[in-house]
Formats: C-alpha cells, structure tokens, sequence
C-alpha cells in the first residue's frame, strides 16, 4: 500500500529526517512512537503529500507521488489520503454533516450522494444525533469523531492520524484507537498512527519506533 525509501527533508541547517524507510501493507494498523523532535510528524505530513520530501521515494498504491505536480498531488490526496490531526480542525460555522461533506463536495461528486456517505459514517461513529449540531456544541470525543468521518468521507486508501488522541482523556483516547480497528475492519482502511501513547500504539499491529530522524531496528 505505502512504501517509501531513503526519505531525507531539511529545514535550513536542521536535518530532520535522515534517511527513513517505510513499509504499509493494505488493512494494517501501524504506529510510530519516539520523542519530540524525532521527526514523526515531519514524516506523516511527507508521506501524507502535505509537503515534499528533499530526497527518496514514495509510492502509494504503485503510484510514484514523487512525479505529481501540486495540482495532481492535490487531486491524489483528495482522492486517495485521509487526515485526523490532535486539532480536529473542524469549521465552526457548520454542522457536523456539513463538516463531514466538505471533502466530498470538494471532490465533486453528487451532493445527496455525500451527504448519505456522511450520514452512514456518523451513525456508524454513535453520533447519529448530533447531526445537525454545530462543532461548539460537541464534546472533544464527539469532535474528533466528526474530524474521523470527515477523513473517510472519500473512502481513502490510507488514514494518516497525528496525535488523534492528543487533547482526549484517557478513556476516549482508548475508544477513538478501538474505532480505528472497527473502521478497518468494516471498511477495510489502512492507518498510519503517530502517537506519544504507548500504551494506546501497542493497540496496533505493529509499532515502528523513531529517534534522531532515524526509523529504529525496535519494531513490535
């Protein structure tokens, strides 16, 4: 599913990511846990198309992402990439199904269509109710389930997650990674965790440990 080779990425004088290797297969769950200032966020947004890479290769899905121009990498991620960060970055104006359409309305495909998606995928998620709720009148846990719909509104290939659990209490983190394995196993998606839990990585089915830009040899 994702595979990528050699990834460097500097800013300025700081070497950041320093040669990393990474493989995905389709249907797992992954995690990458390490300290801050490891590089883990620099490599979810790379491998995520949301900046480039200095040097190396990625391929998602046999598509080489290191030949597109910005506009075929935009239309690709659109398409193809989901995205659940710590701030759900949901817009305050709109209601939680709006929320959850935006992606697909982007995409352009047919509104009742998306909006049926997003009603499936808010009642799959328990908030069947909240529909019409704006985000200010939904708790954190309720947020960042709307912030996850939203991410599979386009049926992506892989879900990229930065600190999904970051702003959680303890038991809504652990529902949030539980809702991750229900969501794979219904929808058959892929996932990509980064995360300071390591009690909430062991969750997944493997852990791939980061430090100093480097991916360590401690896999799990």
């Amino acid at each position: 599913m994702l595979s990528a080779k050699a990834i460097h990425k500097n800013y300025g004088q700081l070497e950041v990511l320093k040669g990393v290797d990474l493989e995905l297969d389709k249907g797992e769950i992954v995690s990458i846990v390490g300290p801050s200032g490891s590089g883990k966020s620099t490599l979810l947004h790379i491998l995520g198309t949301l900046d480039r890479a200095d040097r190396g290769t990625i391929s998602i899905n046999n598509n080489k992402i290191n030949s597109f121009n910005d506009k075929q990498l935009a239309a690709f991620r659109n398409k193809n990439i989901g995205f659940v960060f710590q701030f759900h970055h949901l817009l305050p104006e709109f209601t939680a199904i709006e929320n959850v359409c935006i992606p697909g309305w982007i995409q352009g495909r047919k509104k009742n269509e998306v909006a049926d998606r997003a009603k499936s995928l808010l009642d799959a998620l328990g908030l069947a109710n909240r529909l019409e709720n704006k985000p200010g009148a939904l708790s954190g846990g309720e947020q960042q389930r709307v912030a996850v719909a939203r991410a599979l509104i386009n049926d992506p290939l892989i879900i990229f997650a930065d600190e999904p659990t970051g702003n959680l209490d303890s038991a809504n983190a652990r529902e949030l990674h539980q809702l991750f394995f229900d969501l794979r196993n219904q929808f058959h998606q892929t996932f990509l965790i980064v995360t300071h839990n390591e009690e909430l990585a062991k969750m997944s089915d493997r852990v791939l440990h980061m430090k100093d830009g480097r991916m360590g040899n401690g896999q799990s």
